[in-house]
């Protein structure tokens, strides 16, 4: 049958030399980055001969065939000879050292040989004068033994004991005893010493564990009891009192999550450097910052001041893990309460709360490391994030409170129709609405300093009196703390024309104001109804500051002046002649038409 193609292909497994041109293959060496191919130089084979029989004559001499021809045995025996010369000139005589080493290892043997040749010759003379063992002396009657009295002996033992060592190596054996006797005595000596150490230790632990227990309970910190270990008995009999006990730094009202969290432990083993151990601590801090954006386009941000707590005081550092819990809780209250604001919108993540507050305002509040937050460099512009930061303590305690009389109110008997319980007082609406009132007095403090310094320009005596908030400290705390509910803060502004026109303005956080004038009280619902009526009341002054100076000046002749207030201008009238004064905003034009 006959096989398919490729079973009779054939593959040679030498290297291929040749192309299928027939041509010799070079050997690749390199490839260049521009895909240039390096092949190895072919050499010509005399050349190569020429090289190896070069080397040759240098590397054995120019008379290296006549040495190693063929027939010339005796120059071979000679080369031997020479050889062996060479090997007998190349001995070396023994150092000291070498004949020293080799005298310790023959001299005990060389003893022992000793003492077993001394026993058998020993032995042997022994044996040979036993009676039974005396020669035989020929006489003239024949064989006769040698009667000759001889001296009793007996076999004794003999001992051959290894002769005593050299000097040298008796001082390097007492040496050897006497190093590890002292590092015997060094180790039991350590051993003690370390043993005294940790003695001391745990006594010096033992009372500075009762001396910080002592400045805990001093500083009116919570302690309670620590578990039992596990594995405790808890049988009847058994000794279920703790040993130990934790130090608990929450708020009274706070949730249990945040209570859970809030333990340290005063370590009884020196493991760390640490006075108290937070197994839940997570070193972070809330920081509090205020993004604002002028006119020109440009970013303003500013951050309140971090305080640092000294963690190798005792106190310094339980107030430091409280500060941690507490600003926590506060922004977890925070992150509840930004999705229900009704004034300003709100971006929430894990530890991101971004509120747009106002116009131009952004509010931040951000869990950052605790330690990675550098002081602000205006100390003034991050007097409001220190404020904020502040009050936020504020009223989470003033949440607390009404938890606290929520729960203490309810009482024992039953109610057929109980009230609904109402939700604690909020924490973060009274920032925003601050944030909100503050950016609304800064426009209208900047359209009533429009008109005074028109009025100035102009030549007109005019007095501005702002009052941004009118509670006085007290007031205000009054008001942060009151759990019925946070009262609005307010203000005025005054603004005396030619020091006989008032005009008072009235305002309340967030963002209510209202015009008190002398022939009536307004609400003010926009910034252009706050613009226009500032300059129909001003314009309404000096026009009539116009009519009473036209008055004086043409009394003499009976002229008659007016306001009209139609048409918004000053009209004189006198021997047939009539003159109109119109005032235009906001440059303050006064414009003067007779005929």
């Amino acid at each position: 049958m006959e096989q398919p193609s490729w079973k009779k292909l054939k593959l040679s497994l030498e290297r291929p030399y040749k192309d299928d041109n027939n041509q010799p293959i070079p050997t690749l060496l390199d490839i260049t980055p521009e895909g240039q191919h390096i092949y190895e130089p072919r050499e010509d084979p005399t050349t190569k001969i020429g090289k190896n029989l070069t080397r040759i004559f240098q590397e054995k001499g120019h008379d290296f065939f006549d040495k190693y021809s063929l027939g010339s045995q005796s120059d071979a025996e000679e080369v031997d000879e020479d050889k062996q010369k060479e090997q007998d000139d190349n001995v070396q005589p023994m150092t000291p050292e070498e004949l020293f080493r080799m005298r310790i290892e023959i001299l005990p043997q060389l003893h022992i040989a000793f003492g077993e040749m001394t026993q058998a010759r020993d032995l042997l003379a022994l044996m040979l004068s036993t009676p039974g063992n005396q020669p035989q002396i020929p006489g003239l009657y024949g064989t006769q033994q040698n009667t000759a009295p001889t001296q009793p002996s007996t076999l004794k033992a003999t001992i051959v004991t290894k002769p005593p060592p050299i000097q040298s190596v008796q001082a390097f054996n007492t040496q050897l005893v006497i190093g590890s006797k002292d590092l015997a005595l060094r180790k039991a000596a350590d051993l003690l010493r370390t043993a005294a150490e940790n003695v001391e230790k745990s006594r010096a632990r033992s009372e500075r564990y009762w001396l910080d227990a002592l400045k805990i309970r001093r500083g009116n910190w919570g302690l309670i009891p620590a578990p039992l270990p596990l594995g405790s008995a808890t049988g009847r009999g058994a000794d279920k009192t703790s040993k130990d006990f934790l130090v608990s730094f929450s708020l009274e009202e706070s949730p249990v999550i945040y209570r859970r969290r809030a333990i340290g432990r005063i370590p009884t083993f020196d493991t760390t450097s640490s006075l108290i151990e937070y197994p839940l601590r997570q070193h972070t801090c809330l920081q509090v910052s205020i993004t604002t954006i002028d006119a020109d386009g440009a970013r303003l941000t500013v951050r309140n001041n971090m305080t640092e707590y000294d963690e190798s005081k005792l106190q310094e550092s339980l107030r430091g893990a409280q500060a941690e819990v507490v600003q926590q809780e506060i922004f977890s209250v925070l992150i509840r309460e930004a999705s229900n604001l009704p004034t300003a919108s709100a971006r929430v993540s894990e530890r991101l709360i971004s509120i747009d507050a106002a116009q131009g305002v952004e509010l931040a509040f951000e869990l950052v490391e605790s330690g990675s937050i550098a002081p602000p460099e205006d100390q003034s512009a991050a007097a409001i994030c220190d404020f904020i930061f502040s009050a936020l303590h504020i009223l989470l305690l003033r949440a607390h409170t009404y938890v606290k009389n929520q729960r203490l109110g309810q009482t024992g008997f039953y109610r057929p129709n109980p009230p609904a319980p109402q939700p604690p007082p909020l924490i973060l609406q009274p920032v925003v609405d601050l944030l909100q009132y503050r950016a609304f007095c800064d426009r209208v403090h900047l359209e009533v300093h429009k008109v005074v310094h028109a009025l100035r320009v102009a030549g007109v005596s005019v007095k501005c009196r702002v009052n941004r908030v009118g509670e006085n400290g007290q007031q205000l705390v009054r008001l942060l703390t009151n759990t019925d509910g946070l009262q609005r803060i307010g203000g005025e502004t005054l603004l005396r024309i030619d020091n006989r026109h008032s005009i008072r303005f009235t305002y309340s956080s967030p963002s209510s104001l209202t015009a008190h004038l002398p022939q009536a009280t307004l609400a003010v619902a926009s910034i252009s109804q706050l613009t226009q009526l500032l300059w129909d009341e001003v314009g309404s002054c000096l026009l009539q500051r116009i009519c009473e100076i036209g008055e004086e000046l043409s009394e003499g002749i009976h002229g008659t002046w007016f306001v009209d207030l139609l048409t918004g201008r000053t009209v004189g009238r006198w021997e047939g002649k009539a003159l109109y004064v119109n005032i235009s905003f906001p440059e303050l034009f006064v414009f003067v038409i007779g005929y």
